[in-house]
C-alpha cells in the first residue's frame, strides 16, 4: 500500500468515501506479545476523534488494574468535565460486570460470558459505541461458553457503524474469515523466556 494506497479497487459500487468509512471488524491474535495494546492504543485515536468507545474486558483478574483501564477511565472523565473527545465505558468480567450488582470472584466464569455477551449483542443492537474492544474474547469462544457462529453473525449483520476489535490467541477461523484486518502477533523472543516476570509500565 505505497502512499496509503489501496493495492486493489473492488467493483462493490461503493464510492471512495463511503468504501473509506465502513466500518472495521479488527482481531489482534497470535502467541506474541501486544494484542490487547494495539487494541487499546486504537481506543485512544477513537476517543480523540470523539468516538463512543466500549472496552469488554474477559478473562483478566478483577485484582489486576491494567494501565490502559485507568489512562481510559481518566479521558472519559475528562470528556465528561469539558467535552473533549468520547465518552469510555470499561466492563470487567472478572469484577462482575459493571452493569450488575453481582461480585465476579464467586460466580460462574463461563456464565459471566455469556452474560457479557449478551448485554454487548444489545448494545449492537442499539448503537450505543462508535468502537468496542472486545478484549480476551477469543478465549470463551475457544472454551466453548460462547457461540462462534452466534459471534460471526452478530458482527456481520451489526448495524451502522461500528468498528469492533477482537483479541486474544487462537482466533477461531470463522472469525478471521469474516474480519476486516487480522494481525497475528509472533513472539520471537520474550523476556520471560529467560526467567523475568512482568513488569510495570510493561505488562501493565
Amino acid at each position: 500500500m505505497p502512499q496509503g494506497q489501496p493495492a486493489v479497487v473492488p467493483n462493490d459500487g461503493l464510492t471512495t468515501r463511503q468504501r473509506r468509512n465502513k466500518p472495521l471488524l479488527v482481531v489482534h491474535t497470535g502467541d506474541g506479545k501486544g494484542k490487547s495494546t494495539a487494541a487499546f492504543g486504537l481506543a485512544l485515536r477513537g476517543w480523540n476523534q470523539g468516538w463512543r468507545i466500549g472496552v469488554f474486558q474477559f478473562v483478566k483478574s478483577a485484582k489486576w488494574r491494567i494501565g490502559e483501564q485507568t489512562v481510559l477511565e481518566r479521558l472519559g472523565r475528562l470528556h465528561e468535565e469539558t467535552g473533549e473527545g468520547g465518552p469510555v465505558d470499561w466492563h470487567k468480567m472478572g469484577s462482575g460486570w459493571s452493569w450488575t450488582r453481582k461480585q465476579g470472584d464467586g460466580e460462574d466464569h463461563a456464565a459471566a460470558a455469556v452474560e457479557g455477551w449478551a448485554e454487548i449483542k444489545r448494545r449492537l443492537a442499539d448503537e450505543t459505541y462508535d468502537l468496542l474492544v472486545l478484549d480476551e474474547f477469543t478465549y470463551p469462544l475457544a472454551w466453548g461458553w460462547i457461540d462462534v457462529d452466534d459471534v460471526v453473525t452478530t458482527l456481520r449483520e451489526r448495524p451502522g457503524r461500528q468498528h469492533v476489535v477482537i483479541t486474544g490467541r487462537r482466533a477461531a477461523p470463522a472469525l478471521l474469515e469474516a474480519a476486516d484486518l487480522v494481525t497475528e502477533m509472533t513472539k520471537i523472543k520474550h523476556p520471560m523466556d529467560a526467567g523475568q516476570k512482568g513488569q510495570r509500565g510493561i505488562e501493565w
